[in-house]
């Protein structure tokens, strides 16, 4: 059997030049081919050129010194004859090479097989050659990578000038040439070409005029001073020229996908033909490289030829308008579908288009990019289906995370509800782009968002409506620490749910109160709110609820001093959130039983865990998550004499904070920095850190952080003997946790404070407020406070009776 080596990829890939460069490269090799190569260009996707086989075969008889007056009359004769010749030329000179180019259809290059031999065939088609009478070898070929694309232009402009700059002068002008150019070698030969030929075009120059999408076509047009055209429009007619008209049509109306990709269900909306014939186009068309399979059933076009099949349509015409108005629907309603999967409970019913939530999940993760872009345009020519899929979508963007495209497809479908003068509308896109901008921290937006998205409501009697978004406003308030606001806002979302009998809002809205009671520092009323906001959850099997309920029952049972419990309460959380595989609150989990860990004296466990929440925000890609873990494993390992861990871990802490805008957070990594350094004796460097967290607290308004931090930097200025300073913050401390009625952290402040009386003989004082710490201590049941008390007023005095005697 002759060895066929078919070399196949989309126009202007370089598919010839190739096969070229390698027939030279075997050629080289004089035992390789002896016999020389035979080369033919069939012209298989020019209408006027094409050659058929037999024009083919007398034009290699030609080549083997046939003359055209001694060819056979008939076609058979002259293939017979071909075979022939190469067969004496086989036995004569040994094996050739025959290089065929642009062969279309295959029955075209079956007919060249000269027969058996050792000769070789290298083949090039801009169509997968999968015809089995050419046994051998498929070669695909890609688009280049960027580097090989780079590199492909600044050879191009040095070949012409070796004193061209321009390459290395604007690196970043030249990446988005290359970026506009798809890598496709045709498109940036013809960019070099221009650059070349207009020395004083610069690569930005070059870049901008490439930017703008419609007429990106023209300007990779090329005519030498010969009149010869190098161009990509040509080169991209001639290959859909080649397709049956009905594959023709599809390619255009497959450029009305508004995103990325498409998949066979959504090529079916768009063509509104069957199913199998939809798929047999399609694959009709990846065959011939005008579109690409990136997996099973979905496709997608190169850049440059989404352009070309737009500029081919004429989005104004009624079949085009349809199209786009079907597909639009397709995502609409099956968007639809997977949201109701996404929000069911046990026991609801959900449509049978998928059969789980999975099922459900994993279509939304193919899709978000398509459903982004459908909102977007959608919002703008028909504004129904743009709001609806908005809305939609957010259930899906919440739990992955995604809150730039939630906050763009927000405001998109906010736009749409606005046009279309959907009151009711309006209100749910308020809402849900309220969640959005909270989650993306601009918070004065999102307070804003949900006032508005509740007067709404309020205005139409939807009462459920009112009571979700007074929820959010009351998430939207906390996070700016405006705590009884929020608590007066999540009160009234609870009675809101009360009075309509929405048990499963009243729970997410007694989760929610239940944080801001614990923010006013009303914990046995938090206990109570996130208990019952966690049977609510269980009640309807919404475990993703209970997870929640539970995380937040555990913050507010250690603010109580419960220590086993809020470790139960997290341990149970962190397992719904890993059974249900939401990363990012297993994260949460667990770095509140961290926390809740070190409170009960754990600290090697707190660490364990604290890595563990670390890992899961980083592979989450949650920066802040992935601060918010670090803070707390700082402090645990400070526990443990891992000084150095933690010093390195506080400093990643504040300036992930930092990065991320929260202020007050940012503060909390800088106490333990403070700490971490205090222990191994670096005090100027922990009271430097201490004071800047302080300034931060005070400015967030949160006086009790500023008392655990003056607290901390009363510690670090006795480190340094400056002891009258230390009295003075530990004072402020001990009246900043009186006012709150923090018993516990008013105890260790008048423990650090009777130390840095001691430190300028003021011991009669120095007693005194040991004494009142060991009697708060004993109060609160607190054992290892009332220890470490009663070893600094034996210190204390020991130190007064040295002075006296």
């Amino acid at each position: 059997m002759v060895v066929v080596c078919a070399v196949d990829g989309m126009a202007g890939v370089g598919k010839t030049t190739l096969a070229l460069h390698a027939a030279h490269r075997a050629l080289d090799h004089k035992d390789w081919f002896p016999a020389g190569a035979l080369f033919i260009d069939l012209h298989g996707y020019e209408e006027t050129n094409r050659l058929t086989p037999d024009q083919a075969i007398q034009s290699l008889l030609h080549q083997l010194g046939v003359r055209y007056a001694d060819l056979p009359p008939t076609p058979e004769d002259r293939a017979a004859l071909y075979r022939s010749e190469l067969a004496k030329l086989g036995e004569q000179s040994g094996p050739a090479l025959l290089v065929i180019d642009n062969a279309h259809p295959a029955s075209h290059a079956d007919r060249l097989l000269p027969g058996r031999g050792r000769h070789r065939m290298l083949l090039t088609s801009r169509h997968r050659l999968t015809s089995p009478g050419l046994p051998g070898y498929r070669l695909a070929i890609d688009v280049l990578p960027a580097v090989d694309a780079t590199a492909l232009i600044v050879a191009a402009l040095t070949a012409a000038n070796a004193y061209d700059s321009r390459a290395t002068d604007e690196p970043k002008a030249l990446a988005d040439v290359v970026q506009y150019c798809g890598g496709l070698p045709l498109a940036l030969q013809i960019a070099a070409a221009l650059l070349v030929a207009t020395p004083d075009l610069t690569m930005a120059e070059m870049a901008q005029a490439l930017e703008e999408q419609q007429s990106r076509l023209e300007v990779l047009d090329y005519r030498d001073d010969d009149g010869r055209q190098l161009a990509v429009h040509p080169a991209f007619a001639l290959s859909l020229r080649a397709q049956p008209e009905e594959q023709q049509h599809l390619f255009g109306l497959l450029a009305l996908n508004p995103g990325p990709d498409v998949s066979t269900e959504a090529a079916v909306a768009l063509a509104d033909a069957p199913s199998a014939q939809t798929r047999q186009g399609l694959n009709a068309l990846a065959r011939a490289h005008l579109i690409e399979a990136v997996e099973a059933g979905r496709w997608r076009f190169h850049d440059l030829l989404r352009l070309y099949a737009a500029a081919r349509l004429c989005p104004d015409e009624p079949d085009a308008k349809a199209a786009e108005a079907r597909v639009l629907e397709y995502y609409r309603e099956t968007a639809n579908v997977a949201d109701v999967w996404l929000r069911a409970l046990p026991g609801d019913t959900a449509p049978r288009l998928f059969d789980s939530r999975d099922q459900a999940l994993a279509w939304m993760d193919a899709e978000v990019g398509n459903l982004v872009a459908a909102t977007a345009h959608a919002a703008q020519v028909h504004p129904k289906t743009g709001l609806s899929l908005a809305l939609c979508m957010s259930e899906y963007l919440n739990w992955r995370r995604r809150f730039d495209n939630w906050l763009a497809v927000g405001q998109v479908g906010l736009l749409a509800a606005q046009t279309a003068g959907d009151r009711s509308g309006e209100g749910l896109a308020l809402n849900s782009l309220g969640i959005a901008l909270r989650e993306v921290r601009r918070f004065e937006e999102a307070v804003d968002a949900c006032r508005q998205a509740a007067a709404i409501f309020r205005e139409f009697g939807d009462r459920n409506g009112e009571g979700g978004a007074l929820g959010n406003l009351g998430a939207a308030l906390l996070r700016m620490r405006r705590f009884e606001e929020a608590v007066d806002a999540c009160r009234q979302a609870v009675a809101i749910f009360q009075e309509t009998g929405d048990r499963h809002g009243e729970g997410l809205a007694l989760n929610s109160l239940g944080i801001a009671l614990r923010e006013v520092r009303r914990f046995e009323e938090a206990v109570d709110a996130c208990r019952q906001a966690a049977a609510i959850s269980r009640q309807f099997g919404d475990r993703h609820g209970e997870g929640g309920a539970l995380g937040n029952l555990g913050v507010a049972l250690l603010e109580v001093r419960r220590f086993e419990e809020a470790i139960k309460a997290h341990q149970q959380a962190a397992t719904i959130f890993q059974e249900t595989g939401d990363r990012y609150h297993e994260g949460l989990a667990l770095n509140g039983l961290g926390i809740a860990l070190r409170e009960a004296r754990r600290f090697e466990e707190a660490v364990d865990v604290g890595r563990q929440a670390a890992v899961i925000f980083r592979e989450a890609g949650d920066r802040h998550g992935e601060g918010l873990a670090l803070g707390n494993l700082g402090f645990a390992q400070v526990e443990v004499g891992r000084f150095e861990e933690a010093i390195d871990v506080g400093r990643r802490a504040a300036v992930i904070f930092r990065e991320v805008g929260d202020r007050h957070r940012e503060g909390i990594g800088m106490v333990c920095l403070g700490i971490a350094l205090r222990e191994v004796g670096r005090f100027e460097e922990a009271v430097k850190a201490h004071r800047q967290a302080a300034v931060i607290f005070r400015e967030a308004g949160d006086r009790h952080g500023e008392g655990e931090v003056l607290s901390n930097l009363g510690a670090a200025l006795q480190g340094v003997g400056r002891f009258e300073e230390a009295i003075d913050v530990g004072r402020q401390a001990a009246v900043i946790f009186r006012e709150a009625g923090d018993q516990h952290r008013e105890g260790m402040a008048l423990s650090n404070l009777g130390g840095a009386m001691a430190g300028v003989g003021r011991f009669e004082e120095a007693v005194d407020a040991c004494r009142q710490a060991v009697a708060i201590f004993r109060e609160t049941g607190d054992r290892h406070g009332e220890s470490q008390a009663l070893d600094n007023l034996d210190i204390v005095q020991a130190k007064k009776r040295h002075v006296q005697e």
